[in-house]
């Protein structure tokens, strides 16, 4: 990680940073899956946009202590991926349902499923809680869906489209399945 990381400093965004400041390009950025790297990147040059990937979500926040308010500090437009986690936010906590691309361990149905009882008593769909909860910062600028379906498709224009109830957030909050400062 530290040979990569310092390639990347040292060849390909000195390469980037030249053709933003020559106009060529409008901006760059990183896409990761983990946080603290994202915190590397944005200290040690200067980003525009950086794509995370399943860090935070309705189910884990670990961005939320140091990297968002450090992209919000910097200007930094968030992409969020993986707001569903693999999967589980959006099918809830089934048999077979995939976190990090493989199937959720027990605590993790557990924590989802727990989740999923509060969005029902607010009538909310699992899916459309994760999609409002990873726009709701005012770090992410979007996030980054895909679908394998066009139900899957229309289910996500649907959840956008929606509104969530405030109490639902304070409720999870309350009951420690989001983070206080979330």
């Amino acid at each position: 990680i530290e040979d990569r990381f310092r390639e990347a400093m040292a060849g390909a965004y000195v390469a980037l940073d030249r053709l933003r400041a020559e106009g060529v390009v409008a901006g760059i950025g990183i896409g990761v899956n983990e946080a603290e790297m994202c915190v590397r990147f944005a200290q040690a040059g200067s980003f525009d946009t950086m794509l995370l990937a399943g860090r935070y979500s309705l189910l884990e926040q670990p961005a939320l202590a140091h990297f968002l308010p450090l992209a919000q500090q910097q200007g930094i437009g968030v992409l969020l991926g993986g707001v569903f986690n693999s999967g589980i936010l959006a099918t809830g906590a089934v048999p077979g349902a995939k976190y990090n691309y493989q199937d959720a361990p027990p605590h993790i149905l557990a924590r989802v499923a727990d989740i999923e009882r509060v969005c029902d008593a607010h009538g909310v769909a699992l899916a459309t809680a994760a999609l409002h909860f990873a726009l709701g910062h005012p770090a992410v600028v979007s996030v980054v869906l895909g679908a394998q379906t066009p139900q899957e498709i229309e289910r996500n224009v649907a959840a956008l489209s929606s509104q969530v109830p405030t109490a639902l957030w304070a409720d999870l909050k309350t009951q420690h399945l989001l983070d206080a400062d979330a």
